[in-house]
């Protein structure tokens, strides 16, 4: 009797994986049994130090050095993630840059950076998994309480870009919905990350629950995301910040 080919998993690209809610995202779709390229731009070892734990649990991950303000980068990103991993079922977009100050402080190089990652980098990254996409997939960008709920002095630019991240949500989900394709936008609050560094006891005293968030609680939700169980959400932003916009 001739043996069966092991079963090949879903796949999941997740853009700017290595580190913080990225990592987490990683770690958490590859425990609920998705093949998880990812995308880094400068941490090799963390890349591959992420392999590796994804792969000491029986999983399977893959690390690709991608720049998010480069469209040919992400572009050969999807191309070697689908040629290794096969069509995509999940893409979670997390790249993203933070640089702060009043607008009188902001360089043109900042603001052209910021445009370059957090919006450009976003629409680029989609649109290059768009062919590639199953269908009933979901796509799952990550913006920032700051869109829509909060704000603070010297964070426009950065506010500005999650807000067209949002935006930019419900018309894609009106593109891809006749093929079964959920989009949506996950909006943290602080967040005890690289980029909160320095911050958290502020942050903690102004949130209702006294604490900031953790990563694996922002990747839980991006899994519920990923699910077949929110196969009628899509064109949302749901904010996960514990209060902090109340």
């Amino acid at each position: 009797m001739s043996q069966q080919a092991p079963k090949r998993r879903p796949a999941a690209l997740v853009f700017g994986g290595s580190r913080g809610i990225g990592a987490a995202a990683v770690t958490r779709l590859a425990a609920e049994g998705y093949a998880v390229a990812f995308t880094y731009v400068s941490r090799e070892d963390s890349a591959q130090a992420l392999v590796r734990s994804i792969e000491d649990q029986g999983g399977q991950a893959l690390a690709l050095q991608a720049d998010s303000a480069d469209a040919q980068a992400l572009a050969q990103a999807v191309t070697r993630t689908v040629a290794q991993l096969g069509p995509l079922s999940v893409v979670v977009v997390n790249a993203g840059l933070l640089r702060l100050g009043t607008i009188d402080q902001v360089s043109v190089q900042d603001l052209d950076q910021m445009l370059a990652v957090n919006v450009r980098g976003v629409f680029l990254s989609i649109q290059a998994c768009v062919p590639h996409l199953v269908e009933q997939a979901s796509v799952i960008t990550i913006g920032s309480n700051v869109a829509v709920r909060s704000g603070h002095p010297g964070g426009s630019v950065y506010q500005m870009t999650k807000t067209a991240v949002a935006g930019l949500v419900k018309g894609l989900a009106l593109d891809l919905a006749p093929r079964g394709i959920r989009v949506n936008n996950v909006q943290p609050g602080p967040v005890d990350t690289d980029m909160t560094h320095g911050m958290l006891s502020m942050l903690v005293e102004r949130s209702p629950l006294k604490r900031v968030g953790t990563p694996a609680e922002v990747a839980g939700l991006i899994a519920y995301l990923a699910s077949h169980e929110a196969r009628y959400l899509t064109g949302a932003s749901l904010t996960l910040d514990g209060g902090y916009s109340l």
